[in-house]
Protein backbone atom coordinates (compact mmCIF):
# COMPACT_ATOMS: atom_id res chain seq x y z
CA UNK A 1 0.00 0.00 0.00
CA UNK A 2 1.28 3.57 -0.88
CA UNK A 3 1.96 5.47 2.64
CA UNK A 4 3.86 8.69 0.88
CA UNK A 5 3.17 11.73 3.11
CA UNK A 6 2.67 14.05 0.44
CA UNK A 7 -0.25 13.06 -2.06
CA UNK A 8 -0.98 15.38 -4.58
CA UNK A 9 -4.49 15.68 -5.48
CA UNK A 10 -5.43 14.61 -9.53
CA UNK A 11 -7.08 15.99 -11.88
CA UNK A 12 -8.57 13.47 -13.31
CA UNK A 13 -10.89 10.39 -11.06
CA UNK A 14 -11.93 7.27 -13.29
CA UNK A 15 -14.64 5.17 -11.59
CA UNK A 16 -15.63 1.95 -12.50
CA UNK A 17 -19.86 1.65 -12.56
CA UNK A 18 -21.34 -1.65 -11.41
CA UNK A 19 -20.44 -2.25 -7.89
CA UNK A 20 -18.66 1.22 -7.45
CA UNK A 21 -20.98 3.91 -7.80
CA UNK A 22 -23.77 1.89 -9.15
CA UNK A 23 -24.91 -1.09 -6.05
CA UNK A 24 -24.26 -4.54 -7.57
CA UNK A 25 -27.12 -6.41 -6.39
CA UNK A 26 -26.04 -9.51 -8.38
CA UNK A 27 -28.33 -8.91 -11.35
CA UNK A 28 -25.03 -8.58 -13.79
CA UNK A 29 -23.76 -12.42 -12.32
CA UNK A 30 -27.28 -13.18 -12.58
CA UNK A 31 -27.53 -12.28 -16.09
CA UNK A 32 -24.40 -13.32 -17.10
CA UNK A 33 -24.90 -17.08 -15.89
CA UNK A 34 -28.61 -16.91 -17.48
CA UNK A 35 -26.87 -16.19 -20.77
CA UNK A 36 -24.68 -18.74 -20.91
CA UNK A 37 -26.90 -21.16 -19.94
CA UNK A 38 -29.01 -20.96 -22.41
CA UNK A 39 -25.94 -21.59 -24.69
CA UNK A 40 -25.30 -24.69 -22.94
CA UNK A 41 -22.20 -23.39 -21.21
CA UNK A 42 -21.73 -24.17 -17.48
CA UNK A 43 -19.75 -22.07 -15.39
CA UNK A 44 -19.47 -21.38 -11.47
CA UNK A 45 -19.94 -18.39 -9.57
CA UNK A 46 -16.02 -18.64 -9.02
CA UNK A 47 -15.92 -18.41 -12.94
CA UNK A 48 -18.23 -15.88 -13.24
CA UNK A 49 -16.42 -13.96 -10.89
CA UNK A 50 -12.91 -13.75 -12.60
CA UNK A 51 -15.14 -11.97 -15.05
CA UNK A 52 -15.96 -8.89 -13.00
CA UNK A 53 -15.28 -5.90 -14.33
CA UNK A 54 -14.42 -7.63 -18.20
CA UNK A 55 -16.13 -6.52 -21.24
CA UNK A 56 -18.90 -8.83 -21.28
CA UNK A 57 -18.71 -9.55 -24.98
CA UNK A 58 -15.06 -10.54 -24.51
CA UNK A 59 -15.85 -12.82 -22.13
CA UNK A 60 -18.62 -14.51 -23.63
CA UNK A 61 -15.89 -14.58 -27.35
CA UNK A 62 -13.83 -16.35 -24.76
CA UNK A 63 -16.17 -19.08 -23.49
CA UNK A 64 -17.85 -20.04 -26.26
CA UNK A 65 -14.38 -20.41 -28.06
CA UNK A 66 -13.09 -22.23 -25.07
CA UNK A 67 -16.60 -24.53 -24.47
CA UNK A 68 -17.92 -24.93 -27.64
CA UNK A 69 -14.94 -25.65 -29.36
CA UNK A 70 -17.01 -27.70 -31.54
CA UNK A 71 -18.55 -24.62 -33.97
CA UNK A 72 -17.35 -23.73 -36.88
CA UNK A 73 -14.83 -20.69 -36.81
CA UNK A 74 -18.08 -18.56 -38.82
CA UNK A 75 -20.32 -20.36 -36.10
CA UNK A 76 -18.36 -19.08 -32.74
CA UNK A 77 -18.62 -15.17 -32.76
CA UNK A 78 -22.53 -15.67 -34.06
CA UNK A 79 -23.18 -17.48 -30.97
CA UNK A 80 -21.24 -15.08 -29.10
CA UNK A 81 -23.56 -12.54 -30.00
CA UNK A 82 -26.62 -14.35 -29.83
CA UNK A 83 -25.85 -14.51 -26.05
CA UNK A 84 -24.52 -11.15 -25.70
CA UNK A 85 -27.71 -10.00 -26.59
CA UNK A 86 -29.20 -12.54 -24.17
CA UNK A 87 -27.15 -11.22 -21.62
CA UNK A 88 -28.21 -7.61 -22.47
CA UNK A 89 -31.94 -8.72 -22.52
CA UNK A 90 -31.42 -10.59 -19.64
CA UNK A 91 -30.04 -7.63 -17.42
CA UNK A 92 -32.41 -4.98 -18.54
CA UNK A 93 -35.08 -6.68 -17.43
CA UNK A 94 -33.56 -7.11 -13.94
CA UNK A 95 -32.13 -3.70 -13.73
CA UNK A 96 -35.68 -2.14 -15.06
CA UNK A 97 -36.93 -3.99 -11.33
CA UNK A 98 -34.78 -2.19 -9.47
CA UNK A 99 -34.86 1.15 -7.85
CA UNK A 100 -32.35 3.03 -6.22
CA UNK A 101 -29.31 1.74 -8.59
CA UNK A 102 -26.68 4.81 -7.49
CA UNK A 103 -24.36 4.03 -4.82
CA UNK A 104 -26.01 6.42 -1.86
CA UNK A 105 -22.13 8.22 -1.53
CA UNK A 106 -21.64 8.68 -5.32
CA UNK A 107 -23.35 12.41 -6.22
CA UNK A 108 -21.92 13.79 -2.63
CA UNK A 109 -18.47 12.13 -3.80
CA UNK A 110 -18.71 13.42 -7.33
CA UNK A 111 -19.51 16.85 -5.91
CA UNK A 112 -16.48 17.14 -3.66
CA UNK A 113 -14.25 16.20 -6.65
CA UNK A 114 -15.95 19.06 -8.92
CA UNK A 115 -15.46 21.60 -6.47
CA UNK A 116 -11.90 20.96 -6.16
CA UNK A 117 -11.54 20.83 -9.49
CA UNK A 118 -11.68 17.23 -10.96
CA UNK A 119 -12.74 15.76 -13.58
CA UNK A 120 -14.76 12.79 -13.39
CA UNK A 121 -14.94 9.83 -15.75
CA UNK A 122 -17.27 6.94 -15.43
CA UNK A 123 -15.24 3.17 -17.31
CA UNK A 124 -17.37 0.04 -18.06
CA UNK A 125 -17.37 -3.53 -19.45
CA UNK A 126 -20.96 -2.63 -20.52
CA UNK A 127 -21.95 -1.68 -23.96
CA UNK A 128 -23.05 1.94 -24.61
CA UNK A 129 -26.72 0.51 -24.74
CA UNK A 130 -26.42 -0.96 -20.99
CA UNK A 131 -24.41 2.12 -20.20
CA UNK A 132 -27.23 4.49 -21.65
CA UNK A 133 -29.98 2.26 -20.09
CA UNK A 134 -27.95 1.96 -16.22
CA UNK A 135 -27.58 5.96 -16.56
CA UNK A 136 -31.39 6.31 -17.29
CA UNK A 137 -31.85 5.21 -13.87
CA UNK A 138 -30.35 7.03 -11.62
CA UNK A 139 -31.38 10.78 -10.61
CA UNK A 140 -27.49 12.18 -11.05
CA UNK A 141 -27.47 16.31 -11.15
CA UNK A 142 -26.47 16.93 -14.80
CA UNK A 143 -23.33 18.06 -15.44
CA UNK A 144 -21.42 15.71 -12.70
CA UNK A 145 -19.70 13.15 -14.87
CA UNK A 146 -17.47 14.57 -17.76
CA UNK A 147 -16.36 11.36 -19.61
CA UNK A 148 -17.86 8.48 -20.18
CA UNK A 149 -16.42 5.30 -21.74
CA UNK A 150 -17.38 2.17 -22.35
CA UNK A 151 -16.00 -1.39 -23.78
CA UNK A 152 -17.21 -0.97 -27.27
CA UNK A 153 -15.23 2.49 -27.27
CA UNK A 154 -11.73 1.01 -27.21
CA UNK A 155 -9.95 -1.91 -29.08
CA UNK A 156 -8.71 -3.81 -26.16
CA UNK A 157 -11.23 -4.34 -22.13
CA UNK A 158 -9.72 -4.42 -18.89
CA UNK A 159 -7.40 -5.48 -17.62
CA UNK A 160 -5.75 -3.56 -20.95
CA UNK A 161 -5.37 0.63 -19.94
CA UNK A 162 -7.71 1.19 -23.32
CA UNK A 163 -10.63 2.62 -21.50
CA UNK A 164 -8.51 4.93 -18.86
CA UNK A 165 -6.69 6.55 -21.72
CA UNK A 166 -9.63 7.06 -23.80
CA UNK A 167 -10.77 9.40 -20.15
CA UNK A 168 -7.39 10.94 -20.26
CA UNK A 169 -7.52 12.16 -23.85
CA UNK A 170 -11.26 13.45 -23.54
CA UNK A 171 -10.84 14.84 -20.21
CA UNK A 172 -7.72 16.51 -21.57
CA UNK A 173 -5.44 15.08 -18.75
CA UNK A 174 -2.13 13.77 -20.18
CA UNK A 175 -0.21 12.70 -17.30
CA UNK A 176 -0.98 9.55 -15.71
CA UNK A 177 0.31 10.82 -12.58
CA UNK A 178 -2.79 12.96 -12.75
CA UNK A 179 -4.94 10.53 -12.41
CA UNK A 180 -6.85 8.04 -9.76
CA UNK A 181 -8.83 4.81 -10.97
CA UNK A 182 -11.29 4.07 -8.18
CA UNK A 183 -12.75 0.29 -8.68
CA UNK A 184 -14.19 -2.97 -6.88
CA UNK A 185 -12.23 -5.41 -8.99
CA UNK A 186 -9.10 -7.35 -9.56
CA UNK A 187 -9.38 -6.34 -13.22
CA UNK A 188 -10.09 -2.12 -12.23
CA UNK A 189 -6.30 -2.37 -10.49
CA UNK A 190 -4.49 -3.74 -12.83
CA UNK A 191 -6.33 -1.33 -15.98
CA UNK A 192 -5.21 1.57 -13.75
CA UNK A 193 -1.76 -0.06 -13.19
CA UNK A 194 -1.12 -0.55 -16.78
CA UNK A 195 -2.30 2.78 -17.23
CA UNK A 196 0.39 3.84 -14.91
CA UNK A 197 -2.17 6.01 -12.80
CA UNK A 198 -0.70 7.45 -9.59
CA UNK A 199 -3.88 6.25 -7.31
CA UNK A 200 -5.51 2.37 -7.76
CA UNK A 201 -8.26 2.78 -4.90
CA UNK A 202 -10.23 -0.53 -4.83
CA UNK A 203 -13.33 0.15 -3.03
CA UNK A 204 -15.13 -2.74 -1.01
CA UNK A 205 -18.50 -2.23 -2.21
CA UNK A 206 -18.87 -4.83 -5.18
CA UNK A 207 -17.47 -7.72 -6.49
CA UNK A 208 -13.93 -8.58 -4.54
CA UNK A 209 -13.26 -8.81 -1.18
CA UNK A 210 -9.86 -6.30 0.54
CA UNK A 211 -8.04 -10.16 0.03
CA UNK A 212 -8.44 -10.24 -3.68
CA UNK A 213 -7.44 -6.20 -3.75
CA UNK A 214 -4.62 -6.80 -1.79
CA UNK A 215 -3.22 -8.96 -4.32
CA UNK A 216 -4.08 -6.97 -7.15
CA UNK A 217 -2.01 -3.81 -7.65
CA UNK A 218 -4.13 -1.40 -5.63
CA UNK A 219 -2.25 1.93 -3.70
CA UNK A 220 -5.58 1.73 -1.55
CA UNK A 221 -8.23 0.00 -0.25
CA UNK A 222 -11.53 1.69 1.32
CA UNK A 223 -14.80 1.23 2.20
CA UNK A 224 -16.97 3.27 -0.04
CA UNK A 225 -16.67 6.01 -2.12
CA UNK A 226 -17.29 8.42 0.59
CA UNK A 227 -13.72 7.85 1.72
CA UNK A 228 -11.80 8.45 -1.90
CA UNK A 229 -10.91 12.41 -1.74
CA UNK A 230 -9.42 11.58 1.67
CA UNK A 231 -6.76 9.45 0.03
CA UNK A 232 -5.03 12.76 -1.42
CA UNK A 233 -5.90 14.98 1.90
CA UNK A 234 -9.32 16.29 1.13
CA UNK A 235 -11.00 15.48 4.65
CA UNK A 236 -12.99 18.58 3.84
Amino acid sequence: MNDEAVRPAPGLVVFDVGGTTIRDRGEVPAAFAQALAAGGIAVDEREIAVWRGASKRDALRRLVGRELAGLSERGRPAKAAELYERFRAALAEKLARTADLSMPDAVATFERLKVAGMRIALNSGFDRDIMDLILSRVAWPAGLVDVVVCGEDVAHGRPAPDMIVASMERAGVRDAARVAVVGDTRLDMEAGANAGARYRIGVLTGAHDRATLERAPATHIVADLSAVPGVWGDDA
